[in-house]
């Protein structure tokens, strides 16, 4: 959370794990977003919330639903019971 966020304003998402599953880099996922490089390291970091155009981008880039990428409370931890 930065400090400028409310609690209630923390988006969590899974951009870093999907990237590693499929082998891109954060350069590779710009180039292909038409962003900064930086910017995904932002996105990845929780320092910088996507508009929801980009977000919905993200979503159809890695082909899964916008759900799967982000989310308003923290995702379980993998291998944990649900």
């Amino acid at each position: 959370m930065t400090s400028g966020e409310k609690p209630g304003e923390v988006v969590y998402d899974r951009i870093a794990m999907l990237r590693a599953e499929r082998g891109i880099t954060r350069r590779e996922l710009a180039d292909a977003l038409g962003i900064h490089y930086q910017t995904v390291g932002y996105l990845e970091r929780g320092e910088f919330r996507p508009s929801l155009h980009l977000a919905l981008r993200i979503a159809q880039y890695f082909e899964v639903p916008v759900e799967v990428v982000f989310s308003l409370e923290p995702f379980p931890r993998l291998g944990s019971p649900s």
